[in-house]
């Protein structure tokens, strides 16, 4: 049976997605607010450099970006800063110089919280479902900060993922790992985001569930919504892109889109097994 994500292109509907954000946003008490930065990609972490708390930077003048439509991923070797710099653009580490901004906005002042609020969808590599809470709980825990009926985008969720409706009823902790990655990216679907942010969404799957997730990984990104994701599976990864980073120790090595990268002698020699 197809269903709506099927579709090519920009979805006609895109229920799912939040083209315009959840409204206005109240700062946190030690945050500052969004600044109006109109032109560039949709989702831009520019220049970035930083690092945790009081420590070294592990970023150096790192530029991540992502467009409406487009799947963006950061490869590169263990130990390069791929998940530092998803965490940078979603707010989770001190960024010293550059910035960030989101459809329009510099967002580099928020916090995390703030930033969901903004339209970013952020799925952890790990501790990223509810483990004793059932499948639809952990979907309507996706939906804390929205206030209008969820009933239409968990039913775009099941759609996605047809596993999740038959096991809605049952302890996410109990589902495989393919499975729990499923509930993770559906939680995050479940806030409407502007952005999906995936951090090595197949760590520890088999070949045929990776193959799977990124199916899905192409279905909800033509429906519009921009996808940036971490993926130690390069190459994989690489020839679902439209977009590609490679980092090296925090830094830009290589950038293109997918088939160019995957084709470049040195990515493929130094990153790819030749």
């Amino acid at each position: 049976m197809s269903n709506r994500f099927d579709q090519p292109g920009y979805n006609r509907d895109a229920s799912i997605v939040n083209p315009k954000g959840q409204g206005e946003m109240t700062p946190g008490p030690q945050h500052g607010k969004a600044r109006p930065a109109p032109g560039g990609p949709f989702l831009i972490g520019e220049a970035m450099t930083g690092g945790y708390g009081k420590g070294p930077d592990i970023l150096h003048d790192c530029t991540i970006s992502v467009d409406r439509g487009e799947i963006a991923v950061i490869v590169g070797p263990n130990g390069a800063g791929k998940s530092t710099a998803m965490k940078a653009l979603f707010g989770m580490l001190n960024v010293r110089s550059g910035s960030v901004r989101l459809d329009g906005e510099d967002i580099s002042d928020l916090s995390p919280q703030d930033r969901v609020q903004k339209g970013m969808g952020f799925v952890p590599q790990t501790n990223n479902i509810f483990t004793s809470m059932t499948v639809e709980e952990n979907l309507e825990m996706g939906a804390f900060i929205r206030k209008d009926d969820i009933s239409g985008t968990m039913e775009q969720v099941f759609e996605l993922f047809p596993i999740l409706k038959d096991k809605r009823d049952q302890a996410a902790g109990e589902l495989s790992g393919g499975q729990r990655q499923q509930v993770a990216v559906g939680r995050a679907l479940m806030t409407k985001p502007k952005v999906l942010m995936l951090d090595e969404p197949t760590a520890g799957v088999s070949p045929i569930v990776m193959d799977e997730l990124f199916d899905r990984i192409i279905e909800v990104a033509r429906t519009g919504l921009p996808v940036l994701m971490v993926e130690q599976n390069a190459r994989q990864a690489l020839a679902i892109a439209d977009k590609g980073f490679v980092l090296v120790q925090g830094q830009n090595a290589h950038t293109g889109t997918g088939s160019e990268l995957l084709a470049d002698p040195e990515v493929r020699a130094s990153f790819l097994g030749g």
